[in-house]
């Protein structure tokens, strides 16, 4: 079976309760599974509580606020580093306050050690403070800890339907590469590498089909990572270092520019310059998953969304903006703006 086929089959079990082994088949499963236990132990339990990211940012910028919702594992959460500007929620703050010129504020609910099925609890809080964008980082932990890849588009599907019908766009960055880690040994690293790149498109094909836009994170573990391992890895070689979370944050930041509609007008059509342009979704998807921060979302072909092969989606490479320093959060917001009225940006 082709990537795309494998795909779309992995996305279509999820959405129907499926529970197959996976698209990789029983034998590899097994492989995993015994791999998955060494790697685990090399690698470790993160225990150490990341610098929490939630506050207001943009100081002195004008309002109406942005008010973003970060969710998922460690990888949102900032686990590894020191400083809280160091971590993936103040780089992304910082950058999308700095690029609408809005105040923000993030509201962190990451988990370290999240697993998709802790997505429902997250949602329901993240629910609760009325997000205008809420920003997706699972599947890593899903992969290491061989959870089926039906159960974990299921819960992603969940999370992402309810999060939609609560009004609030829906940005979900898919599970990285896991085949370039250091510490996972081979046959694991292939069957990692597979397992993670499919998972990735089956997320994105589910989130899609649910009212988001997901973005790759090939970039997070990709070759680049892999050949600078002392800049872009943490020292358990697994969770990012300050300059991977930096990285992370800015293939994040144009997409949740595009989800608020905050870019300019000279982006909003695919450019085939850059290899953007519309496709079925599992085609796009496959893409996505082993392009670096390429971006999917749904449109329109002739007025309809769904032409023979599914649903149609524009696959975007968005332009990368100019890093800013990262701010610390402040608890409150400045200028007794926290008495006015907040809007969800036109």
């Amino acid at each position: 079976m082709g990537a795309t086929g494998a795909a779309r089959k992995l996305a279509s079990a999820a959405a129907l309760g499926g529970g197959g082994l996976s698209v990789l088949g029983a034998g590899l499963y097994g492989v995993l599974v015994a791999e998955a236990k060494i790697a685990r132990r090399v690698i470790g339990n993160a225990t150490d509580v990341p610098p929490q990211a939630t506050g207001w940012y943009g100081r002195g910028r004008p309002g109406p606020a942005i008010r973003i919702a970060l969710l998922g594992d460690s990888a949102a959460a900032g686990y590894g580093v020191d400083r809280v500007e160091d971590t993936t929620g103040a780089h992304l703050a910082t950058g999308v306050a700095a690029q609408a010129d809005r105040r923000v504020h993030l509201r962190s609910f990451a988990v370290v050690g999240a697993q998709s099925s802790a997505l429902a609890e997250q949602v329901d809080a993240a629910i609760g403070t009325h997000p205008d964008v809420a920003v997706v980082l699972i599947g890593a932990n899903d992969v290491t800890h061989t959870v089926l890849p039906s159960a974990s588009v299921r819960h992603l599907a969940e999370g992402v339907r309810r999060l939609r019908e609560e009004g609030v766009a829906v940005v979900v960055g898919t599970c990285p590469d896991l085949g370039t880690i250091r510490p996972i040994p081979p046959p694991l690293k292939q069957v990692a590498r597979e397992w993670s790149r499919r998972l990735a498109a089956a997320q994105t094909i589910t989130v899609i089909e649910n009212g988001g836009r997901t973005v790759s994170l090939g970039d997070i573990l990709g070759p680049e990572f892999d050949a600078a391992p002392a800049l872009m890895f943490g020292p358990d070689r697994f969770h990012p270092s300050a300059d991977g979370y930096k990285q992370l944050a800015s293939v994040l930041i144009p997409s949740c520019l595009a989800a608020l509609d905050l870019l300019p007008e000279d982006e909003a059509l695919p450019e085939p310059r850059r290899r953007e342009g519309i496709l079925p979704v599992a085609a796009a998807a496959v893409r996505a998953a082993r392009t670096p921060g390429t971006e999917v979302d749904g449109t329109e072909v002739g007025g309809t969304q769904r032409g023979l092969r599914g649903r149609w989606v524009e696959l975007r490479h968005r332009r990368r903006r100019p890093s800013t320093d990262a701010e610390s959060p402040r608890e409150h917001e400045e200028d007794s703006a926290s008495d006015m009225p907040t809007a969800r940006p036109s």
